[in-house]
């Protein structure tokens, strides 16, 4: 999938890798109905799991998660653009990343973001990585930057000099052992100290 990278986004959400697309319920991020990013989602800003699945019951809303997503300012991609999966499973522990996202130069097209969030291990120490940085606890960030030594504050040359925030998530995989409900607190956490969900309107 190409980078979704609405104007105005103040937060890169980053994962792994998508499963293979015979298990997509629709052609965006997070795509696996198996998948509880959009039911957290719908927790958090609506108090309500389901509301980002269709009528039938068997699919995520395509227009509706992107068009929230967008209003929210909410960028999403991955960490990685090729990789070698050395299970037939989609889990990151079988997962070998031939090639890693270029963050810096997605962040170029992304001038009002200074906050990444991983979903995940695998997407949190990619992160992590480019952004000199420690690997942030479940539920916290870490503050890092892409060139050793470029201060705190970025400038209007250079949107990428200066300090990111790299938060760490639960995964959204049912795999990872938290319900759903604790996740979403994680989530909700984050989202609040980032002053995303104050004002975005209902779909």
């Amino acid at each position: 999938m190409e980078p979704f990278l609405p104007p105005g986004a103040r937060i890169l959400m980053l994962g792994s890798f998508p499963p293979k697309r015979e298990r997509w319920s629709m052609d965006f991020f997070y795509p696996n109905f198996n998948n509880d990013m959009w039911r957290i989602f719908g927790t958090v800003f609506f108090g309500d799991r389901s509301h980002f699945i269709t009528p039938d019951g068997k699919h995520f809303d395509k227009n509706a998660v992107s068009a929230f997503c967008a209003s929210a300012g909410i960028a999403l991609y991955d960490t990685a653009e090729e990789v070698r999966r050395l299970k037939d499973n989609a889990s990151d522990k079988f997962l070998e990343i031939v090639a890693p996202t270029d963050l810096k130069n997605l962040l170029m097209r992304l001038p009002q973001c200074r906050t990444l969030v991983a979903t995940g291990q695998k997407a949190a120490e990619i992160a992590a990585e480019a952004l000199h940085c420690g690997i942030p606890a479940t539920g916290s960030f870490e503050t890092g930057c892409f060139a050793v030594g470029t201060g705190i504050a970025g400038n209007r040359e250079d949107p990428v000099s200066g300090n990111f925030r790299l938060w760490r998530m639960p995964s959204s995989s049912r795999a990872y052992p938290l319900s759903l409900e604790a996740k979403a607190g994680f989530y909700r956490k984050m989202f609040d100290m980032e002053g995303i969900g104050l004002s975005i309107p209902l779909f």
